[in-house]
């Protein structure tokens, strides 16, 4: 992943932002673009991120901000789980372990190189207070220690006017299964 946008790259992101930003202000409400932009221009790290999310599919957009911090939270708020980062397994260790037809990478690794971070259960459910995610496909989430020391993993979808929590094989990956990411800026 290129460390720096062009100058060009970084003002085609921030418009596709804004223009995101401003179709979707339910997501949003009481918050200024203008104060979104100026964060973004003071952290090019972070605008590289959100390249990442957008290039792989994510659509991030803003979904609150942090009272104490200010930092503007963003999540992928593509209808479905971003394309770009499907057919992985959920860590390295369940990489390793598949013996035959070995995804090329893992969602855990793959978020920390965009330098996301994967939905918590709690986060994915705040997610589908915004809309209707997932219907067609899931989403891997952070999975608890114990359920993955066993060898599993968690993912999450919305079937029926209902989210669901499931729980996989940490080495299982579906071209319908990816994951969504936040990012805090």
């Amino acid at each position: 992943m290129k460390k720096e946008l062009s100058k060009k790259q970084n003002e085609e992101l921030l418009g596709t932002l804004k223009t995101r930003f401003e179709k979707n202000m339910g997501r949003h409400k009481g918050l200024e673009w203008a104060e979104v932009q100026a964060k973004l221009r003071a952290n090019s790290e972070k605008v590289r991120s959100l390249r990442e999310m957008e290039r792989t599919g994510g659509e991030p957009d803003v979904v609150g901000q942090d009272k104490k911090t200010g930092e503007y939270i963003f999540y992928d708020c593509s209808t479905e789980s971003p394309e770009g980062r499907r057919n992985l397994c959920y860590d390295r260790d369940a990489l390793k372990a598949r013996k035959r037809h070995k995804p090329e990478n893992n969602v855990i690794d793959m978020a920390a190189a965009m330098g996301i971070e994967l939905l918590t259960e709690e986060k994915y459910r705040a997610l589908q207070q915004l809309g209707n995610f997932d219907t067609k496909t899931s989403s891997w989430i952070i999975t608890p220690a114990d359920i993955r020391k066993l060898g599993g993993a968690l993912f999450c979808d919305r079937r029926y006017n209902t989210v669901f929590v499931f729980h996989n094989g940490a080495d299982a990956y579906y071209a319908s299964r990816g994951f969504r990411g936040s990012l805090r800026v």
